[in-house]
């Protein structure tokens, strides 16, 4: 009698961990959209397309990327002065690629200016803070080697969202 309950239970346990595979296999997806902030995708609905965006942006601007960013695009808060078409590379490899991330991450795609992700305004406060470490707190640190040590987005996010807080075993140096 008990070894027919064990091999019940056994039975019972794969197949949890199956449903529970299965699951995690088809919620995957899901997960990781609602994680980049990033609405489900219908059937009809095409994945986001960066490259083209950014194709589309660019042609968009042709002709005034030398213009300040603040006279070519809808509220530009960060960044004034800053070339439009300068602006676009920026976004691309500053933001999105430090963050692992693509432009949906904080825009809504065709609607550029809305507010509707918060992370747009982390993003900014975020700028500002790099901007006061740069700027103020790296200047007070003696024997910094180099004189124009900075920080950027990728010193602690390096392709994630979120910063990344475990790093692997390193071999110590002398």
């Amino acid at each position: 009698m008990k070894r027919n309950t064990f091999v019940n239970l056994g039975l019972i346990i794969l197949a949890a961990l199956a449903v529970t595979l299965v699951g995690i296999r088809f919620l995957g997806p899901t997960i990781s959209r609602a994680q980049n902030n990033q609405p489900p995708a219908t059937q009809n609905e095409k994945p986001f397309d960066q490259a083209l965006a950014l194709e589309n942006l660019r042609k968009a601007i042709a002709g005034q990327e030398n213009k300040p960013a603040e006279e070519v695009f809808k509220n530009i808060q960060m960044l004034k002065g800053m070339p439009a078409g300068r602006l676009l590379r920026v976004m691309e490899l500053g933001y999105a690629r430090s963050l692992g991330a693509n432009c949906t991450h904080c825009h809504v795609p065709d609607a550029w200016e809305k507010e509707d992700k918060p992370t747009k305004q982390i993003a900014r406060e975020m700028h500002a803070m790099v901007a006061v470490i740069n700027n103020e707190q790296l200047k007070k640190i003696k024997n910094l080697k180099g004189p124009n040590s900075i920080v950027n987005c990728t010193t602690c996010h390096r392709g994630q969202t979120k910063p990344a807080l475990n790093l692997p075993e390193s071999t110590p140096r002398g």
